[in-house]
Formats: C-alpha cells, structure tokens, sequence
C-alpha cells in the first residue's frame, strides 16, 4: 500500500511539474548570475539591469493574467505547459546570440510572456488533484523546492563556473536545453485533468476576462494576497536581480563566493519552501505568512549592513530566506481555497500578475535609477521594507486551511 501511495499519478506529477517550474526559475535567474559578466561586455548600466527585470517581469505579469483566465476559460492546461516550455527554453537560448541592451531586452521580454502563465496553471492543476491535507505542502514543493534547488543553487554555481570557462554566452546557450525534455515529458506523462465542476454549472469566469477580475475583486483574500505579491515579490526579484552585483560590486565579494552565498539561500529556499507550507497546513496560511514575511527582512538587512566573516553572514541570509515559503501560500494556495475551483487559475493569475507588475516591473526599475542617483545599497534596503509591508498586510488576511476553517465554523453553530 505504501508503494503504491508513493507511486501515484499525484506525486509523479508533483515531481515533474516541480522540476518545470525548477527550469523556469533556472532560465529566469540566468541574467542574474551572468550579470558581473555581461555587465562590462554590454556596457549596462544599473538602470538598464533593473529595466531586464522589469520588463521580463511586465511580461510574466500581462501573460500570468490573461494567459491563465484564458486556460480556465478553455477548461485546458496541458496544451498551455507545453506551449509555453518550448517557448522560453528558446528565448533563453536566445539570450545567448544578444549583442546589445535592446536585443538581450526582447529576448528577456518574450520569455517572460511564456513563464508568466506557467506556475498560475500548474498550481491549479496541483490544487485539484491534491488531497486536501497536502495541498499547502504540495503547492510549496512544487513551486518552492526545485526553483531554488535548480534556480538559486544550481544556477548560481554552474552557470558561473560555466561563465569562467566558456563565456557567459554558451551559459545561456546551455540553460535553455533541460526545458526542451520537460516539455517531452510533459507531453508523454501529464494527463488533461477533468473540468472543475464549478466550469461545468456556470462558475467559471466564461463571460470574459474582465468580468473574472471583477469577480475575483469582491474576494477579500484575492484582494490581499495581490497586495502582498506585490511587496514579496518586489523583496525576491530586487533581491535576486541586485545582490549578485551588490556583492561582487559594493562589497567587492568575488564572483565565486557571491555563488556560493546565493547558493546558500537556494537551499534554504528548497527547505522553506516545503516547511513553511507544510507548517501553514497544521497551524494556519495567517500566522505563517505574517511571521515568515516579517522574517525576510533580515536578508537584505544583513547583506548591506553585517560586517562579520562571509559564513556568518551567509548563514544569517539563509534564514532570513526562509520568507520564499510563503509564495506558494499567496500566490497558489490561499487564492485557491477562496475561489471556486472553475476560478482557480485566474485568481492564481491575477495575484501574479498584480506582484510582477509593482514587485517585478515598477520596483527593479526604480531601485536601478537610485542605485544610479546612490549607491548599490538603496535596491537592497528597498527590498527590506517590502518585506516588512507584506508582513503587516498579512493580518488582514481571512483564514483559508480547511482544518481551521472547519473548527471554527464548529465552534460558531456550538455558540448559536
């Protein structure tokens, strides 16, 4: 019985999605990595790094959106995996042929309109085919524990040690290739899950992608997890875009033990990323996304302002990463648990959608015009209060673990 628990169709899927959304993270992070390499042989400015965040982020943000509303629309997922795995696998092969910011910038562009939609749509298959008690751990494993093992640790070391022998071209060239064999896999192993009940009887969002958003407003948890993409996400990708210059840089960090300190975070993101959902299941998606936000802040705090040996600081940022575990929460579970099924993709979308736009879009952008006006600091303490803002806006969330929300509801009919 335990063999065949450990076989299913759910665990094979959650591992291979995984591993995708793993690819995903592994083509999106690349420009980061290569930045100390690519930023001498481009001539880029800090401006023109943060606008290759922003606009793969804009792009991620639009496609997360209509993209997703689109596949519920459909009542289809898997036509949707495949085509947008082939897409940036390519793009990021592309990036590899870039000869300047312009070229580089489109090629980052179009990728991001083909990995915005790609987490919304696998979170919501993941979300019906999941048993309820495994949901939140399911949701983190699958978007947190092989992004930051293949996106955080195995990028920031390869592609690096890749960069010094062959070139920062032959990187990307590279990067793009793990993707064309999920999508292989993809096409061979994942069945079209059924259409969501609430799609068949008129729940789905059939009127238009307008009129879902409309919908999606009234929700107060779809409300506030988009307020806290907005800020969580800013604190990951200005984190992610500007530390790996930060380092290497401000603090004069070499670009092997810059690797090796981010590095450090993919592997607390691994772990943060399957604990702090797991947790959310037993004690609440409330208190953990308010502690775990809070928390994030010691990361970039500790990267502008500890002055100790690289190993204790490295290990203070581990844990301050530990914040990642909440993605999962706000971005698939929550929004998941406070919509219809028929819904669940757009709503997934939109909360995306509304964090790339100001954490992904908007912040990078500003941060790399202060850094210029500044120094390199002001991106990473910009990163801190985004933290903090996500963690206050996390007391204003409704509670959503089918667990609590059942013991409350008890204790509610026992005081009627």
């Amino acid at each position: 019985m335990r063999e065949s628990r450990l076989l299913s169709y759910e665990n094979g899927l959650l591992l291979l999605l995984g591993i995708s959304f793993g690819i995903v993270f592994f083509d999106r992070n690349a420009l980061n990595y290569l930045m100390p390499y690519i930023l001498d042989d481009l001539a880029l400015t800090n401006t023109q790094i943060g606008l290759l965040g922003s606009g793969l982020a804009l792009a991620w943000a639009l496609s997360a959106y209509f993209i997703s509303a689109w596949s519920d629309h459909c009542n289809r997922r898997k036509p949707f995996l495949l085509a947008f795995i082939a897409i940036f696998s390519c793009c990021s092969i592309l990036s590899g042929f870039a000869q300047s910011f312009l070229m580089l910038l489109a090629a980052r562009v179009v990728m991001g309109l083909a990995e915005g939609p790609f987490l919304p749509v696998c979170l919501a298959i993941m979300n019906q085919v999941s048993t309820p008690k495994r949901r939140g751990l399911n949701a983190g494993i699958m978007q947190n524990v092989f992004s930051a093992l293949l996106g955080t640790t195995v990028a920031s070391v390869i592609l690096v040690l890749m960069a010094e022998r062959f070139g920062w071209r032959n990187s990307f060239f590279i990067a793009g290739l793990p993707g064309l064999i999920c999508a292989l896999l993809i096409w061979r192993y994942v069945r079209e899950p059924e259409a969501p009940q609430a799609a068949a009887t008129g729940g789905a969002p059939a009127a238009g992608f307008f009129n879902g958003l409309r919908t999606l407003l009234r929700v107060r948890n779809a409300r506030v997890c988009a307020l806290i993409s907005c800020c969580m996400v800013g604190w990951l990708l200005l984190g992610s875009t500007f530390l790996p210059v930060f380092f290497t840089e401000y603090r004069h960090i070499s670009p092997l033990h810059m690797s090796r300190i981010m590095a450090a975070l993919g592997i607390c993101s691994a772990l943060g990323g399957s604990l702090v959902p797991a947790l959310s299941d037993r004690i609440g998606r409330k208190p953990v996304m308010i502690a775990f936000c809070l928390v994030s802040m010691l990361a970039p705090l500790t990267a502008v302002f500890f002055q100790g040996p690289l190993w204790m600081m490295g290990a203070i940022m581990f844990v301050g990463w530990c914040g990642t575990g909440v993605f999962p929460l706000f971005m698939g579970v929550v929004p998941g648990e406070s919509v219809s099924p028929g819904l669940a993709a757009t709503a997934m979308g939109m909360v995306v959608c509304t964090g790339e736009i100001a954490g992904g879009f908007v912040l990078p952008a500003v941060a790399g015009w202060a850094a210029d006006q500044t120094n390199l600091t002001a991106p990473i303490l910009i990163a801190a209060g985004c933290a903090c803002c996500g963690g206050l806006l996390g007391f204003f969330l409704e509670e959503t673990v089918p667990v609590r929300v059942k013991a409350v509801q008890a204790r509610a009919e026992i005081l009627n």
